[in-house]
């Protein structure tokens, strides 16, 4: 037994204390973050596959090709000959047919219907994706505290996605009204909407891939003003893919191919030829692509105060993320300007498109860091 102690003695830790756990609370609220963060990611590729192929989609004119909307049949393709010969009988009753198409054999139609029907798999693949993932995740409660509804606000999306790609493609199903197309506007909601879902996408594995410690840290240095201006720049980056949709909705883009003017003059020709004078802001091609260059003007000159701003940011995460926007930037302006003056071929639409992603997910990115700053140590290395 060990003897008494003088009360004015020294305890200098004899024994070791048993260790307290800690962030027991954090753990448990943490749920699978990563296995969460990983499961978005293959979404984030999937939405960004199923915006390429929709693109391609619109420029081979394949997206009325399928004359049905049969969300759970629809996933099975023609499987004989007289199930082919069906489709395209459905196919020939429609303007695009009559007006455009009259020279199309079976194996023609073949060729745009593959297009269309992929497209429309792909989404099939993402609802599935999504849907296994949700309910996986729920069922063996691995959701952090408080994401339940924020993975559910995806499922909406993805569903309501579903039927605006519907909405879109029956305004370009009639029979006897000179309609060889879908309504562009309905086109710019379809696009707005895959490029709304990828934002929560991307944003969402942002979160995921740190801790909620870290997070709550890192917001203490948030760069309001930088944010704001991130914030405002991706606004207009994602008015800008709208309008960029309404081009490629009526073909805008093959109107005029001389840059930087427009018809040898700095104002289109006959701009405002429509009447009530709003169409010509939807079905004008010279006014909508004269208001697709205006506004990329304004994105690379906003773009670049932006950038000059975040040039003083105390992160060295957080400029390197902004400096990977202006080299996106510059790259999808020569882009645009290739799409013009070569008449917009597929293979650099297609490109531009593509572009347009990587420079809306990199402001996405560039915003997320103003907001939870990566800080680093004086070696460069992230804390």
């Amino acid at each position: 037994m060990a003897g008494k102690r003088s009360i004015f003695e020294e305890v200098t830790g004899d024994a070791p204390e048993p260790a307290v756990p800690t962030g027991m609370i954090d753990r448990a609220r943490a749920g699978a973050r990563g296995a969460i963060a990983a499961w978005l990611m293959v979404l984030f590729a999937l939405v960004v596959a199923v915006i390429v192929v929709g693109g391609l989609t619109r420029l081979m004119d394949s997206g009325l090709s399928i004359t049905e909307w049969r969300p759970i049949t629809g996933a099975l393709p023609p499987m004989s000959a007289g199930e082919w010969q069906a489709e395209f009988d459905r196919y020939q009753q429609i303007d695009q047919w009559r007006i455009e198409n009259q020279w199309m054999q079976l194996a023609d139609f073949k060729a745009i219907y593959w297009w269309e029907w992929g497209h429309r798999q792909l989404g099939r693949v993402i609802g599935l994706v999504w849907a296994f993932g949700f309910i996986g995740f729920l069922a063996a409660r691995k959701i952090p505290a408080g994401w339940t509804g924020r993975l559910f606000w995806l499922g909406i999306l993805g569903g309501a996605q579903g039927a605006i790609g519907w909405w879109m493609v029956s305004s370009g199903m009639t029979q006897g009204e000179g309609v060889t197309s879908v309504a562009s506007y309905r086109l710019a909601i379809h696009l707005g909407l895959a490029f709304g879902i990828l934002g929560f996408i991307a944003w969402d594995i942002l979160l995921l891939r740190r801790s909620e410690r870290d997070l709550m840290q890192a917001r203490r240095t948030k760069e309001a003003r930088l944010f704001g201006m991130s914030t405002g720049l991706l606004h207009l980056v994602f008015i800008q893919v709208l309008i960029g949709a309404l081009v490629a909705g009526i073909d805008a883009g093959r109107t005029y191919t001389d840059w930087p003017l427009m018809g040898g003059q700095v104002l289109p020709p006959d701009m405002l030829m429509f009447e009530p004078v709003w169409r010509n802001l939807l079905e004008n091609p010279g006014l909508v692509q004269f208001v697709h260059r205006v506004v990329g003007y304004l994105v690379v000159a906003f773009g670049v105060v932006v950038w000059w701003r975040a040039r003083g940011s105390a992160h060295l995460t957080t400029r390197v993320a902004f400096h990977a926007v202006m080299a996106a930037m510059v790259a999808q302006l020569v882009l645009g300007v290739f799409t013009v003056i070569y008449g917009a071929p597929w293979q650099v639409a297609i490109v531009h498109q593509l572009m347009a992603v990587a420079l809306f997910v990199l402001i996405l990115r560039a915003r997320f860091l103003c907001a939870y700053p990566s800080v680093t140590s004086i070696k460069g290395g992230a804390i």
